[in-house]
């Protein structure tokens, strides 16, 4: 007599075991990416037509870049670091080749990274001679006992590594050069657009549902006392966690530090069961809000349902998934 293979305690420890590997029931598992450019972008009265195309442009080679590696089966952690890469090695964000000036006129940079499968993460703060802090936010992640390391030290050990150095002049852009001009002559209108530039950052789900994030900044134009925000606090600025969702922040990172944006949205799932829009909506719309915060989360699950949550006039962002979704935006 044929049994049912449900009736095999083998067979069904079998099932048992695929059902808590994989994302999804019988499906093909769902690739997913997100990206951002920094929340609170220019008001849509100065942003010109020109300057959105150019903007649309970069933030669409970053996502294609990043979903290029989950298609070819690459893992989530490959498709941030490429994708924020790409945005690093922009001019119009505040990250690696964009970034913005302290006011002693230097760029400072700041990037961590977080694997939701094995909750490792590398973080790197201070920078100023490393072309792309996010690709050495991974070698201190998987290269090293440590989560963070700053300064000088960070840059031997990218030495170490084998990473080739860049002058600071690789850095300079006159757009971020004036902005700091400004910023010390006390134009108040320009103060109050300043921040608009900031962080770059990727949450992606790849064929095995692993789960990754990753941020870079350049911190504050005019930042003075070595200020770091929250781009590379785990926890605040980047979290990742298979149990819930990864997520990457973009804001004014004293009150993303405070709130400790990331881990308080994964907490949320985890804890009181909350869906991820619900728990984005709810940190971000309700208790920045609360703080006096501005700035914005994107956010991906295990079954590629994506988030992209802000309380300011816009965030730079786009989303992509198998499913054929593909979405670049600027304003609400």
């Amino acid at each position: 007599m044929n049994r049912s293979p449900f009736t095999r305690p083998a067979a069904v420890l079998a099932l048992c075991a695929a059902a808590l590997a994989g994302p999804c029931y019988g499906k093909e598992p769902m690739l997913g990416i997100a990206i951002h450019g920094g929340a609170g972008p220019l008001p849509r009265a100065e942003m010109t037509s020109e300057a959105e195309a150019r903007y649309r442009a970069d933030l669409g080679v970053a996502l294609d870049t990043g979903y290029d590696v989950l298609a070819h089966g690459g893992s989530s952690l490959d498709a941030v670091v490429a994708a924020v890469r790409a945005l690093e090695d922009s001019p119009l964000f505040n990250a690696g080749r964009g970034a913005v000036f302290t006011h002693d006129g230097i760029n400072e940079l700041d990037a961590s990274i977080m694997d939701g499968a094995t909750l490792k993460a590398g973080a790197v703060a201070g920078l100023r001679h490393v072309r792309n802090p996010i690709e050495l936010a991974r070698l201190v992640m998987d290269k090293s006992p440590h989560v963070m390391m700053i300064g000088d030290g960070a840059e031997e050990f990218a030495l170490e590594q084998g990473v080739t150095l860049v002058p600071r002049d690789y850095f300079y852009t006159e757009q971020r050069w004036q902005q700091l001009e400004k910023a010390r002559r006390g134009d108040a209108r320009a103060a109050a657009t300043l921040h608009y530039f900031g962080t770059v950052g990727a949450v992606a789900v790849d064929a095995k549902g692993n789960l990754a994030a990753a941020t870079s900044t350049g911190g504050m134009t005019d930042k003075k006392f070595g200020r770091v925000g929250d781009s590379p606090i785990i926890g605040a600025g980047t979290y990742a966690n298979n149990a819930t969702c990864a997520i990457s922040a973009t804001g004014h990172g004293e009150y993303f530090i405070r709130a400790v944006v990331g881990h308080d949205i994964s907490a949320l799932m985890e804890y009181r069961g909350m869906t991820l829009a619900a728990a984005t909506r709810l940190v971000v719309q309700d208790k920045l809000v609360h703080l006096g915060g501005e700035g914005g989360v994107i956010a991906i699950d295990r079954q590629g349902d994506i988030a992209l949550e802000f309380n300011s006039e816009g965030m730079f962002r786009g989303a992509r998934t198998s499913a054929g979704r593909r979405d670049i935006a600027i304003y609400r």
